[in-house]
């Protein structure tokens, strides 16, 4: 499956623990990531990730198109609600892509947990069968 982690700059810290927790399930997967979050976790995990460009210079829509076009299966979006986003409304868009193509979508570590218990599981896997997907 293909899977997108995205952090905002509080969070980051957040995601690398996550990623570095459950390496091995990730390990089984295709990861994206937008720039800066992509490059702190391929350097705590060794994990191979495709960097897309930073949030705020166009990754969260590059990864956005990913989803429209059927290309991404679920998304870690470590968001930091406290903190007003200078691209808050690419941010706005990447959710509402995300319910708009049933993405399953995780902002915080709560969700993320039991998401990534469903993928280690296989409980996502009605996504490709769903949508035409061969394999991963």
């Amino acid at each position: 499956m293909n899977i997108a982690l995205i952090a905002h700059d509080k969070k980051k810290d957040d995601l690398v623990r996550f990623a570095i927790a459950y390496k091995n399930i990730l390990a089984e997967h295709q990861l994206f990531a937008t720039g800066t979050t992509g490059l702190r976790i391929t350097e705590a995990t060794q994990l191979p990730i495709h960097r897309f460009q930073s949030g705020p210079l166009g990754g969260d829509q590059e990864i956005g198109a990913y989803i429209a076009n059927n290309k991404m299966d679920g998304v870690f979006f470590f968001r930091d609600p406290l903190t007003v986003q200078p691209h808050e409304p690419d941010v706005s868009a990447l959710i509402r892509l995300c319910d708009v193509y049933s993405v399953p979508l995780a902002t915080n570590m709560g969700t993320a947990e039991i998401l990534i218990k469903g993928l280690e599981r296989g409980d996502l896997s009605w996504r490709s069968i769903v949508h035409g997907k061969k394999g991963d």
